[in-house]
């Protein structure tokens, strides 16, 4: 069986789903949210052997035995009852008992969590890009107004942009100005991300296993071109990558540990080179199948099918990502 974390809105979760339908494997969908409020857990270890299951209120249940393959697609956070008290506590043993219940199974992952958590961090994906080989923008990780003035001093122009986004908190990369520099010393609070401005077309990069999927973003003439994701009616075209570029790419995947990726690169409009940008382990995709046609739902189901059929896996003896000292620049 192949287990979604995600839930019913999630349109990416769907369409997969429907693509694993049509191939006939079955899939159950988890929705974390659920738990503990309207989910019961037991762990049941013994003479007899271990038990995982979760039965829902809705009279439901999930026999984690029977699980091959996981897709850590939109994890939800746990749900309480209103009147639970010290939901701190109770948020930290929710997260222990799950997170030992993930390492628990024998189950092959679109992405292993551990791994996934890993490679969302923007200072990891950097040095190993750079050890890679792969071309990225002059970039500075700091909360010193003062290193960000001599870094804003050395480029010609330059965008911000956070580490990640929340509900509440989204940010897009933004252009830094006279109103930013004014606020400057407010970073002492809070890191932020400078990198030097690239020219130039986006490309999001899905890969699928060793499946990559291209596409050209040009957001140039749009209404808002240092951020694609601002548009709401950017031209996206299917595109193809250079060789060298590509075994870089799957060389990253492989040292993130990742089976899913979703990369963003910009291409220089001075020398035509491909800036790496960043990576993300979870990014949507969909907006680039519905206009490219290219069928990233239906490798990602072919991927899970595939994982869900392969052996069980040994357990390794590290979930920790390979050090940047060993990864070596792709000849």
């Amino acid at each position: 069986m192949i287990l979604i974390l995600s839930h019913a809105e999630d349109p990416h979760a769907l369409v997969v789903m429907q693509h694993l339908d049509r191939l006939g494997a079955e899939h159950r969908l988890l929705d974390l949210s659920r738990f503990p409020r309207d989910a019961r857990l037991q762990c049941r270890y013994g003479a007899d052997g271990v038990a995982l299951t979760l039965d829902d209120r809705d009279g439901s249940t999930i026999d984690f035995a029977a699980v091959r393959a996981v897709w850590w697609r939109r994890p939800q956070p746990y749900g309480f009852e209103d009147q639970a008290a010290s939901l701190g506590f109770a948020a930290n043993e929710c997260d222990e008992a799950m997170q030992g219940l993930w390492l628990a199974l024998d189950a092959r992952w679109l992405n292993p969590p551990l791994e996934d958590g890993a490679a969302h961090r923007k200072s990891w994906q950097l040095k190993l890009a750079v050890a890679l080989g792969l071309d990225i923008p002059e970039t500075l990780i700091t909360n010193s107004a003062g290193a960000a003035r001599a870094f804003l001093a050395s480029v010609d122009r330059a965008v911000y942009k956070p580490f990640s986004g929340t509900p509440d908190h989204w940010r897009e990369t933004r252009l830094f100005g006279k109103a930013e520099l004014a606020s400057l010393p407010l970073i002492r609070h809070a890191p932020v991300i400078l990198q030097a401005f690239v020219p130039g077309i986006d490309y999001r990069v899905t890969v699928v296993g060793r499946q990559i999927f291209a596409a050209a973003i040009d957001a140039r003439d749009g209404n808002y071109p240092v951020d694609f994701r601002m548009n709401k009616a950017v031209r996206i075209t299917p595109a193809t990558l250079p060789a060298d570029l590509e075994r870089r790419i799957h060389a990253l995947m492989d040292r993130l540990g990742l089976v899913y990726g979703a990369i963003d690169l910009r291409r220089d409009d001075r020398d035509g080179c491909f800036r790496f940008l960043e990576i993300n382990p979870a990014g949507q995709w969909l907006f680039v199948e519905q206009q490219t046609g290219q069928p990233i739902a239906a490798a990602i189901a072919d991927q899970l099918a595939a994982l869900a059929a392969a052996p069980a896996p040994a357990r390794p003896d590290s979930t920790r990502p390979v050090p940047a000292s060993e990864a070596e620049p792709v000849a």
